[in-house]
């Protein structure tokens, strides 16, 4: 358990947030009803003014959006302890809940707040853990999201992806000749939302370097497409590929030494890998047909990727040693935009049905080739999924426009993240940042 918050990767740009109109916003569109119900009580406050964050909010909605847990609406609250002294398990036994969130938060010198934490086992009646968390004003957030992330893993056994952030692409058209776009980053609840780019060509493919502190992606800003690689914290940004024809779909290897993508500057679609210490490329598949959207798998030694070599697009894999090719799909009309889950034991990507009209996130097991559907929107695309595997992002068509989904790999729960402005696509979920 991490006792104290570490200084956020991008804090410099979180000046920059007043300057993002691309904030998301969640809407919950399927509920679990087997959630463990949790209470989390509204912490403590001791400072000058108003606590500039809702701490207890945060971590209660948090909890909601993993689809696990179902917290207690407040109104139902038989009392508002915030120290173990003040709990009395009956209390909550009475509502139901199986576990219990208090806390306390205490303004520091230098515009600094510590906030102490502890979750109880309700029915055990007893304290399972209790930490403290320290952050600035623009940190609260974060501190939040760290609680939440101490009281999925006590609870699941699994590692909170609350500290986590996504990246996306908002597309504002203006008129049929005019549109902008902007490649943003944000808290996986889509808070705190900043630019990272902004242009009026289309940028695509964003992919999450290992550490979290670069980003790869497409742009068409010289009028046509090239890959670059931005630092986050700094904005400093290098052309990587801009060869003559596709140079597309990015995507980093797991140690973060090499780039799989796209390019047809010997005549078809190929997958290629860059290393970005010595700039070698190499090229990975050779055929006639279209090869594309690569992924890695955990490993780093093949690549998942799609291809129309069958007749139609399919997922395959392609050991990188040998350059053996194998199907991985087989059921459907359509299956691309693959990604592997961080196990390794599973894909998501875009199913179309034969027969079916809708396009529509699925997941498969990669042994036995059992596949099931996640989604029934009219269109879904690009999904990636969540460092702990535990859930996916994806874009989807929402009341005429490009909205974000993120759905539980169960399918249990789901929610969407339309944006204030635009429309939302091309999403990717970062990896663990602490």
């Amino acid at each position: 358990m991490r006792a104290y918050l570490r200084v956020a990767l991008f804090g410099f740009l979180l000046i920059m947030v007043s300057l993002a109109r691309a904030e998301l916003t969640i809407e919950i569109t399927q509920g679990n009803d087997k959630a463990v119900p949790v209470a989390v009580v509204p912490f403590a406050w001791s400072g000058q003014g108003v606590l500039p964050e809702d701490i207890a909010g945060i971590v209660g909605n948090d909890l909601r959006l993993s689809g696990q847990f179902a917290p207690v609406p407040t109104s139902q609250f038989l009392g508002f302890p915030s120290k173990a002294s003040e709990v009395y398990f009956g209390d909550w036994r009475r509502l139901g809940t199986s576990y219990l969130v208090i806390g306390q938060v205490t303004e520091q010198p230098g515009s600094r707040y510590r906030v102490n934490y502890e979750l109880f086992d309700v029915l055990a009646q007893k304290s399972v853990v209790r930490g403290e968390v320290s952050g600035n004003r623009n940190q609260l957030r974060s501190v939040a999201h760290s609680i939440s992330d101490a009281v999925y893993e006590k609870i699941t056994g699994v590692r909170g992806f609350f500290s986590t952030r996504i990246v996306y692409v908002v597309a504002n058209r203006h008129n049929e000749n005019s549109t902008d776009y902007k490649l943003v980053y944000a808290d996986m609840d889509g808070h705190r939302a900043v630019p990272v780019l902004q242009s009026k060509e289309p940028i695509l493919a964003p992919s999450w370097s290992p550490d979290g502190r670069r980003l790869a992606y497409v742009s068409f800003e010289t009028g046509r497409p090239a890959i670059y690689i931005q630092e986050l914290a700094t904005g400093r940004r290098e052309r990587i590929s801009s060869f003559r024809g596709l140079n597309s779909a990015p995507k980093w290897s797991p140690d973060g030494q090499k780039l799989a993508m796209v390019l047809s500057k010997s005549g078809n679609p190929d997958i290629y890998v860059l290393d970005l210490t010595t700039r070698a490329l190499t090229q990975v598949t050779r055929h006639y047909a279209m090869d594309n959207e690569p992924s890695w798998m955990p490993d780093g030694k093949s690549i998942v990727f799609t291809s129309n070599r069958g007749g139609s697009a399919q997922l395959y894999e392609v050991t990188l040693a040998t350059g053996k090719v194998k199907r991985l799909t087989f059921e459907g009309r359509f299956n691309a935009r693959a990604r592997v889950f961080p196990d390794g034991k599973s894909l998501a990507y875009i199913h179309k049905g034969k027969g079916d009209q809708s396009y529509n996130v699925a997941v498969q097991e990669i042994d036995t080739g059992r596949m099931r559907l996640l989604s029934s929107s009219p269109f879904e695309d690009a999904p990636d999924v969540s460092p702990n595997g535990r859930m996916l992002i994806y874009s989807a068509k929402g009341e005429g426009k490009g909205v974000l989904g993120i759905i539980s790999a169960d399918g249990r729960v789901s929610f969407r993240l339309p944006s204030t402005e635009g429309d939302v696509r091309e999403p990717a979920w970062s990896p663990f940042l602490n």
